[in-house]
């Protein structure tokens, strides 16, 4: 078992101590079965010899027990904890555009759910290797009994554990089926959080989703989870069945077969009882050990296709980079997004273009033009398929893409808000929050104190005025905005194009806006427009792009607006 292996694989040691001491527990076990045996069995026995073993045998059982069980349960906690940061680690360093080809519900699922089953089965270990060395011990002192009663008994147990391993593998099969679906089921969550508005507003959307994929994916889910579990307790109920035939066997074919003296008759059915309860619990762990061995495979596959793929630098202690820079230029790059089952597919570019600090670019075009998908190439989340990038003549590739990262500040159209200003360490941070807080007008919403936000419960536009604030706080050279006036108000909308973007481009900083605002194109430096991956004004002229700018400008003299 995969899960096996991993347990081995990071605390072999560890759990070489534990099963010792597991052992020991078993051995002290079948020792208490032994007096007890001798106690029923043998009236002339010293009771205090008796007495002294039973107490010191039980002590013994409880102490290594309850080491075996404590040393293993920190093992798991510290286990778990490894696995899940480094998975965690895994995704950060896999790039972007493969991040986005997984999707979001199978990391959500790996790092919540999957998690979940292998903790529970690692908690369980304890449990299972005591039960499992209490069977060793009790079947040594079967063995001391009659070893060759021993051997019949051990052809007996082989012989219908066949029958239980095949109902065993048909359950895992089942949860396997039933972890395919759940990926689905997280993803059908998704769309409920997110897409509730939508929902509300359509009737019959609302009902295909919760009468067809909602419903549909829950009983397939819950049929696979039923019959994994069906399996199960027909396995188990068939080892009763065994337990049961092997006590009617001691008692009424044995005693035919070979000669037994009531000493070992009383032996074997006492052990044999005994041993029920230990038994069952092993049986019933396979339940627990099949989800987390279904959980840890499909953990495995995803780091698998996470270290399969490209693996990027993205150190996480290494110094802040020289922040300054002259030029920054695309020459002839490109980035494609590729359909399944279509022979067509999205091509952005090629395109030139530069950036200089102290400017202040513009980006438009229709929806599906490469708007955002030219940010993500601009700011190195996207690696061009060809072409290159170039700061201050140099060319950006996979060993110095990370530094090239930290030159930018960015607020994208899908732009996640943190709690706190993660990273950000200045000594007077609560302060400088507070200035920019009252110049977005969010001084009476939003508090900051040790680098916490008091809240982040607001609406659209103000949840992006809080994204900015983190951009002006980080201090960077490059800003790049994808949309972001499209959810202010136009009050606040002109101070972002009149004051804000000026005052950007006042400090030295160099700006791409992405926007859809003809009103304030005249304010650009420069201006470029998408069509479709391509740029609307032409291809490029001795490594310079011709701008639609002049055109802009010419509009606006003859509307007054200029």
């Amino acid at each position: 078992m995969s899960l096996i292996k991993f347990v081995l694989r990071t605390c072999r040691g560890m759990l070489i101590f534990t099963a010792l001491a597991a052992l020991l527990s078993g051995a002290c076990n079948a020792g208490l079965i032994a007096v007890v045996n001798v106690t029923l069995n043998n009236p002339r026995a010293s009771t205090a010899l008796l007495v002294l073993s039973f107490a010191g045998l039980g002590l013994g059982k409880i102490a290594t027990g309850f080491l075996s069980q404590l040393m293993l349960t920190r093992f798991a906690q510290g286990a778990i904890a490894n696995l899940r940061q480094d998975l965690v680690r895994k995704i950060i360093k896999v790039p972007l555009r493969q991040l986005e080809q997984i999707g979001s519900s199978r990391l959500m699922v790996a790092l919540t759910d999957d998690i979940f089953n292998i903790t529970q089965a690692l908690l369980g270990l304890p449990v299972a290797a005591v039960n499992i060395a209490i069977l060793l011990g009790g079947a040594a002192y079967l063995g001391w009994l009659s070893w060759k009663v021993l051997v019949v008994l051990c052809f007996f147990i082989v012989a219908g554990g066949f029958g239980y391993r095949m109902l065993v593998d048909r359950g895992f099969h089942s949860l396997s089926l039933a972890r395919e679906e759940e990926d689905k089921l997280f993803s059908h969550f998704r769309g409920l959080t997110e897409g509730i508005k939508e929902l509300k507003l359509h009737r019959k959307r609302r009902g295909v989703f919760v009468h067809e994929n909602i419903r549909t994916t829950t009983e397939n889910y819950q049929r696979h989870n039923v019959a994994a579990e069906s399996d199960f307790i027909i396995a188990q109920s068939w080892s009763h069945l065994l337990f049961y035939a092997l006590i009617g066997l001691l008692l009424f074919l044995l005693p035919h077969m070979e000669h037994m003296s009531k000493e070992t008759m009383t032996g074997y059915v006492i052990t044999t009882l005994y041993l029920m309860g230990p038994l069952a619990g092993v049986l019933g762990s396979f339940s627990v050990f099949g989800r987390a061995n279904v959980a840890f495979d499909k953990i495995e596959k995803l780091g698998v296709s996470l270290a399969a793929r490209p693996e990027e630098d993205c150190s996480f202690t290494r110094a802040e980079p020289e922040s300054a820079f002259q030029s920054l230029d695309l020459v002839g790059v490109t980035h494609s997004y590729h359909h399944e089952k279509e022979d067509s597919h999205f091509v952005l570019g090629p395109l030139s273009m530069s950036f200089r600090p102290g400017e202040l670019v513009f980006l438009a075009g229709g929806n599906g033009s490469g708007k955002s998908t030219l940010a993500k190439l601009v700011t190195g989340l996207y690696p061009p398929e060809t072409g290159e990038i170039r700061l201050d003549g140099k060319p950006i590739g996979d060993t110095n893409r990370d530094d090239f990262r930290q030159l930018f500040s960015a607020v994208f159209s899908d732009f996640y808000l943190f709690e706190s200003l993660l990273g950000l360490n200045s000594a007077n941070l609560d302060a400088q929050a507070h200035d920019y807080l009252a110049q977005l007008h969010l001084n009476h919403k939003v508090k900051v104190r040790d680098g916490v936000l008091s809240t982040t419960a607001l609406s659209q536009g103000q949840r992006k005025r809080l994204a900015l604030l983190t951009a002006y706080l980080e201090n960077r050279p490059f800003y790049v905005f994808d949309e972001w006036a499209s959810d202010q108000d136009p009050w606040f909308k002109e101070i972002f194009y009149t004051q804000l973007l000026p005052e950007l481009k006042a400090g030295g900083k160099a700006v791409l806006v992405i926007t859809h605002d003809e009103k304030y194109f005249h304010l650009a430096d420069r201006l470029y427009k998408l069509d479709y991956g391509k740029l609307a004004d032409g291809s490029p002229v001795d490594g310079q792009v011709v701008s639609s700018l002049p055109r802009v400008r010419a509009a606006a003299v003859a509307t007054g607006n200029w």
